[in-house]
């Protein structure tokens, strides 16, 4: 069998395989999973046991996103729940928000440390082709930096330093790219940080006009008057800036879903060669099952198999 396989260098004179052999010898030597060995912390914390990418401005970003979420919990609760003391209405919003809040952190955690479908670094071996079954001629694309066999809508990232199935991009507030593997966690996380913040909207609003018709009287305030003030502008610029970011992004990822086409390939405007999928399929494809409460539970894992039109499509 002959075929032709996208050599490390372009105007390279080496036969391709033996160069792939070689540039393994590099590859293997870097750590599986990617970046930067900055302070050891992950390390110690025996997060290298896991995906983790060690980039330290996505932790910085992932650590402010749990300060916000923490903010938003204290604000609501002790700042505009509180004064009202336990009746109907604070134990209805307090059990709601909190379950948003935790919601959305095991959300953005799952999409943190779920693998998004990295391809095995250095897979491009004379076996690994030969099992592909690939027909005379056909043409086998690999990653120059990673010598990884590239899947078709696989991408390279350059901060988990790996080939992704089916990369959307990378977002540094969770930390990882947002692939074939994680993107419903992604899409779980936006929608119930836009949730929390408009529902926190909703209270300062409504604890606003009660306190103002009470004329900041005691049962309207835990803290003082100007730092109850403090509180709720913070929260409101929080609330209204996270909401509009999220919206955004959740819309984003679910026109992307239906229509089949990862940002990255809407970015590059890349023609597509691959079946595209009915709405429904595509849906069923990132959340892994047809439509249940499952999709909205991000403590359950999608099948990443559900809903593909073509088995082999990552056979890599």
């Amino acid at each position: 069998m002959s075929l032709r396989l996208e050599p490390l260098q372009p105007n390279s004179s080496k036969d391709p395989l033996l160069d792939v052999e070689s540039a393994q010898l590099e590859v293997k030597k870097k750590d599986e999973n990617r970046c930067c060995r900055c302070c050891g912390i992950p390390r110690k914390l025996g997060l290298m046991k896991y995906w983790f990418i060690q980039d330290a401005c996505g932790i910085i970003c992932a650590v402010f996103t749990y300060l916000l979420i923490l903010y938003g919990i204290f604000a609501v609760t002790m700042v505009i729940l509180l004064p009202y003391g336990i009746d109907f209405y604070t134990l209805v919003h307090g059990v709601l928000f909190n379950a948003l809040a935790i919601s959305a952190t095991v959300a953005h955690v799952r999409t943190m440390m779920t693998d998004p479908g990295a391809i095995p670094l250095g897979n491009a071996t004379k076996d690994r082709l030969n099992s592909l079954g690939l027909k005379v001629g056909q043409v086998v694309y690999r990653c120059p930096k990673c010598i990884s066999i590239k899947p078709e809508r696989a991408h390279h990232c350059s901060v988990c330093r790996r080939c992704i199935r089916k990369m959307d991009h990378h977002c540094p507030w969770v930390n990882n790219c947002v692939g074939e593997s994680n993107q419903k966690y992604f899409v779980l996380f936006t929608m119930y940080i836009c949730l929390m913040s408009l529902h926190a909207l909703g209270l300062v609003v409504n604890h606003f006009i009660h306190c103002v018709k009470s004329q900041w009287g005691n049962e309207c305030t835990h803290f003082s008057a100007p730092a109850t003030v403090i509180f709720m502008i913070a929260l409101t610029f929080e609330a209204l800036l996270f909401s509009l970011f999220t919206a955004i992004m959740f819309g984003t990822q679910v026109h992307a879903i239906c229509t089949d086409e990862t940002g990255i390939e809407q970015l590059k405007r890349e023609k597509p060669t691959w079946a595209k999928q009915t709405h429904c399929m595509a849906m069923r494809a990132v959340f892994g099952s047809q439509f249940s409460i499952g999709w909205f539970n991000p403590l359950v894992t999608p099948d990443v198999s559900s809903g593909k039109t073509q088995s082999c499509m990552y056979s890599v």
